[in-house]
């Protein structure tokens, strides 16, 4: 075999080419953000020559390639073959090219494993190509930091050398031989080495190096095919693995680019998909992400049309139904829903098409919320591969049902070839059979094959490896089909499926819970906006009249739910990424809190009375859910100094804080019981070493958690008015604690100018509770999870999420720890001093990677953490005190539009429907875990009311258990989601 693969390399692969014609080569160096190709066609071009330096980091520069292809030559044979100074060992994350015709219209895109464009017609010809200078951001395996991520900072040296452009004629005889050889050195990596079949492919690649003349090889080359032939035809078992191959390109709409790269990005693996439909009737490609095919509207409209007629073929298939592949662990409940809601609305309005699967490939986790929301929006499968990656233990199932915490289940499949990027070569086939767990009773998995991340999708090569191993001894069964025929005969097969229940945890990428962390706060915060201006306008448009602001809305919701994709919003993107996050986040506040003033004025109208309005779902300060009336705000204990110690409290709790800046005792004063055991100090502020073995913003290793200090060493401990505030500096860092007691609550705001390099920062509570486990809110209610070591899957779950609080509680009593803008959390029991158990719960608050932003969490940070003694109804309480604060205003008091009687029944979205009608959407979800009835009251006639799927279709679900005038009764599962839609609601007479 090195005999062969050496024959491969340096005679068979050069001679696909056999002959090459010059072309003339000028160029236009854009030098800044790209542009449309009728500005760019219109330039001055200058003449170039091959070994040209050229591509300063993110520029573009336009090529203006004359030629002509000879009559004598095929048109099938005829290409300009290109090389940008490609590198070898990866197909993406480097220099990418659009051929464009005179006229405007898209050939097919040039990449580094896909560097051809078809000539068809032979003599002049005439073609320009886009050439993005991306830099390679990720070398394989290096974490270094690097400037390349910021334009600012990438430099302006050129980082490619043009090193070919010519036409050429493509030997198919040639080619198609290389590809017999692929296929079957493939199946020799694999086979069994004492095995007949691996004997007769080896005996046969070496006589097809015997009979070709090395120095003829185009001469030779079917003498090669005739030898091959025979081990190509020998049929597999009929037990063998049966692989549906759908092709596809994972494209991260940001990651090691930005998201204006992306759009380019989706433009070229388009046009490369539509050129191999036309070679292949039974290549079918599925692509996920409807903000992509917006892109591709926007900016390639004749590109997007000849899209479309694919689908309306079948050959295209948009998949997964969601707005982008986003992160399932940090979006809010009513921010995952949306993603289905605007991604399967715009999927049917721009298509017709319905999509049964959520395709989340690459997210970094799932949560257990998740198996609900997608079959509320009608999804009946699921596809992800990331499980694989974990680092401890594998799910145990290819083919399950997968139980989320409501007890909703969703048909599941993790493909066994643990990738989204296969070639359907020997090693990603073999793995398939290798991983497949359910192949004693079942034969059908499923192969996704592109080149994804930002490679460019399926190439000619991938559809010749099917082809051969269609049916093919040695390896796997390989049919070309889309996913949902997939999904259809893997259910057929196996009609009985085992359960995953609970959420699938990623053991791996743990970090990514908290890098980045002013991303992270754009979205909580964006979230709270857009529910207060959804909320506002819908009760201004039904109570006065005034104009639902649609477009508007949609605008907010496409940016945040973007920027929920699954590399920017978890912080592991280049510095480039994040700074545009940040930048819409802004633009989102702006939008959001103009429609938020003009829906109050609206309400309130000129009055003077000071009022608050509390968007919230439950009371707060006297003014009631989702209303606007007069507040009483609580008023903050004022500390005193004890014995050489500060005391702040209330006729609820009673805090005591030393000349450490810790707290000493927290007690409750109601139930006479301290939170903190005997010899123990709480809010202390922990700073761990942050040094991954790899992966560097998306690892926390748990290693590094043994090698840290607490900071018990304070600048300055003073009281300030309400506050007792305790200042440390950390190297360049500082950080500013304003503790206070307010209303019962311990509250902890910070003030934090984060100078730090791979540090990370906790802040850790030890709890005088005897638990074995924790709630953490996820969306639309929350989980429990061991706090214990005993299972190498509960030590695996050392850093887990959770969004506006957690809880540890015993039967009669607990505590509730929530936050404004944190999401990586760890709990376990420890040790307490007296060697009795205890609970350490610690919230990770910064961290501060290299890589791939060596910029990442630098600068000035906020949060807040309450504690506070009670049980899962106070702890959802303070999580929406936290994220919905009461917003001052002044006018006229004014009811709510809607009050819900029971505080478990917690509402989630007030809203108009989607589809104008002025309809009133409610949505809303038990939240302590435990059947609820309520009474939902409005303030509003209207027609009739029903029960709806999360595209506000009615379902006919039987929680609605009673309908009267302005009044709706609803039985409510536990954590069951519900949406209720108000036909033609009007203000009451």
């Amino acid at each position: 075999m090195q005999r062969v693969r050496r024959f491969t390399r340096f005679r068979l692969a050069p001679a696909v080419y056999s002959e090459a014609r010059p072309v003339e080569v000028s160029a236009w160096v854009v030098g800044g953000e790209p542009v449309p190709f009728d500005e760019a066609s219109g330039q001055r071009f200058e003449p170039v020559r091959m070994g040209m330096p050229w591509g300063r980091p993110w520029d573009t520069v336009w090529f203006d390639v004359r030629g002509v292809a000879p009559s004598a030559w095929a048109p099938e044979e005829t290409e300009l073959v290109v090389d940008l100074g490609f590198t070898a060992d990866q197909p993406g994350f480097q220099a990418e090219a659009t051929a464009y015709r005179p006229d405007g219209s898209i050939v097919k895109a040039i990449e580094p494993l896909n560097a051809w464009v078809p000539l068809p017609q032979s003599g002049p010809f005439r073609l320009l190509i886009e050439a993005a200078a991306n830099p390679v951001v990720q070398v394989p395996y290096e974490y270094e930091p690097t400037l390349l991520g910021d334009p600012r900072t990438s430099g302006d040296e050129p980082r490619y050398t043009l090193r070919r452009l010519e036409v050429a004629r493509r030997d198919l005889v040639v080619w198609e031989l290389l590809q017999d050889v692929y296929a079957l050195d493939g199946l020799v990596g694999v086979l069994p080495p004492e095995g007949i079949r691996r004997a007769a492919i080896v005996s046969a690649l070496e006589r097809m190096v015997d009979v070709m003349d090395p120095d003829d090889v185009p001469g030779t080359a079917a003498l090669g095919r005739e030898v091959l032939a025979p081990v190509l035809s020998t049929k597999a078992p009929a037990s063998a693995l049966r692989v549906s191959a759908v092709g596809h390109a994972h494209i991260d709409c940001a990651w090691l680019w930005p998201t204006r790269e992306t759009e380019r990005k989706v433009a070229r693996t388009f046009a490369n998909v539509l050129d191999l439909i036309e070679r292949d009737p039974e290549f079918v490609f599925a692509a996920s992400s409807a903000q992509q095919y917006a892109w591709l509207k926007d900016g390639q409209p004749g590109l997007y049309a000849r899209v479309r007629d694919a689908v309306a073929a079948g050959r295209i298939r948009p998949v997964g139904g969601m707005w982008v592949e986003s992160d399932t662990n940090m979006p809010g409940g009513e921010a995952l829903a949306r993603q289905f809601v605007l991604g399967k609305r715009f999927f049917l309005e721009e298509f017709g098409v319905v999509s049964d699967e959520v395709w989340l490939p690459d997210s970094f986790g799932y949560s257990a919320s998740l198996p609900q929301i997608a079959t509320a929006a009608g999804a009946r499968y699921f596809v992800t591969q990331k499980p694989s990656w974990n680092e401890t233990n594998a799910i145990p199932y290819s083919t399950f049902l997968w139980e989320g915490i409501d007890g909703s289940r969703i048909f599941t499949h993790l493909p066994p070839a643990e990738t989204y990027n296969s070639d359907l070569d020997g090693p990603d086939l073999a793995r398939a059979e290798r991983n497949f767990s359910e192949k004693g009773v079942a034969h059908e998995v499923l192969g996704l094959f592109g080149w994804g991340d930002g490679g460019g999708g399926p190439t000619r090569e991938m559809l010749a490896m099917a082809a051969r191993k269609a049916d093919l001894d040695g390896s796997p069964r390989i049919r070309l089909t889309d996913p949902t025929s997939f999904f259809r005969a893997a259910e057929a097969e196996l009609p009985d499926p085992p359960v995953w229940v609970g959420e699938m945890y990623l053991e791996l990428h743990r970090g990514a819970l908290v890098s980045q962390q002013k991303t992270k706060r754009g979205n909580r915060h964006s979230e709270a906006l857009l529910r207060q201006a959804e909320l506002w306008a819908a009760t201004a448009a039904i109570l006065k009249g005034a104009t639902y602001p649609t477009a508007q809305l949609e605008d907010a919701w496409r940016t945040v739910l973007l920027q929920q994709f699954h590399d920017i919003l978890p912080g592991t993107a280049i510095a480039w990424v994040h700074q545009d996050a940040e930048a819409g986040y802004a633009r989102v506040e702006s939008l959001l809190e103009g429609l938020i003033e003009t829906a109050l004025a609206a309400l309130t109208g000129d009055g003077d009375v000071p009022l608050a309005a509390n968007a919230g779902p439950l009371a707060q300060h006297g003014v009631p859910a989702m209303g606007i009336g007069p507040a009483s705000a609580p008023v903050p204990a004022t500390p005193r100094v004890e014995d050489g110690v500060w005391v702040v409290e209330d006729d609820r709790l009673r805090v005591v804080v030393d000349d450490r800046g810790v707290l000493v005792s927290v007690r409750d004063r109601v139930a006479d019981r301290e939170l903190l055991p005997e010899g123990t100090a709480g809010g202390v502020l922990q700073l761990l070493r942050d040094t991954p073995r790899e992966w560097d913003a998306w690892d926390i290793n748990e290693e590094d958690q043994r090698s840290g200090q607490e900071l018990l060493e304070p600048t300055r401990v003073h009281g300030d008015n309400d506050a007792v505030v305790v200042r440390h500096n950390i190297g360049k860092s500082t950080v500013d604690v304003r503790i206070s007691v307010v209303d019962g609550h311990l509250d902890l705001a910070f003030d934090i100018d984060w100078q730090e390099s791979q540090k990370l920062l906790k802040l850790a509570f030890p709890l005088d509770v005897r638990a074995d486990r924790a709630a953490s809110e996820i969306q639309f209610g929350h989980l429990h999870r061991p706090i214990h070591r005993n299972t190498s899957w509960d030590a695996a779950r050392f850093e887990t999420v959770a969004h506006r609080w957690i809880h540890v509680g015993e039967p009669s009593w607990g505590v509730a720890i929530a936050n404004d803008v944190v999401y990586g959390h760890d709990l376990r029991t420890v040790a307490a001093p007296s060697g009795r158990p205890m609970v350490m719960a610690r919230l990770s608050l910064l961290r501060a990677p290299r890589y791939p932003d060596p910029s990442a969490d630098q600068g000035r940070h906020s949060f807040t953490v309450s504690l506070r003694p009670g049980g899962i109804p106070e702890a959802v309480a303070d999580g929406y005190r936290q994220q919905l604060p009461p917003r001052a205003l002044h006018g006229a008091p004014v009811a709510p539009l809607v009050v819900v009687s029971n505080p478990a029944a917690v509402v989630e979205a007030v809203k108009l429907a989607e589809d104008g009608s002025g309809d009133l959407v409610l949505r809303l979800y038990e939240a302590h875990g435990d059947r609820c009835e309520a009474t939902v009251t409005t303030s509003v006639n209207w027609d009739a009311v029903e029960a709806t799927d999360l595209l506000e279709c009615p379902t006919g679900a039987g929680a609605v258990q009673r309908v009267e005038p302005c009044r709706v009764e609803v039985s409510l599962r536990p954590f069951e989601l519900l949406t209720l839609r108000f036909r033609a609601p009007r203000a009451a007479a």
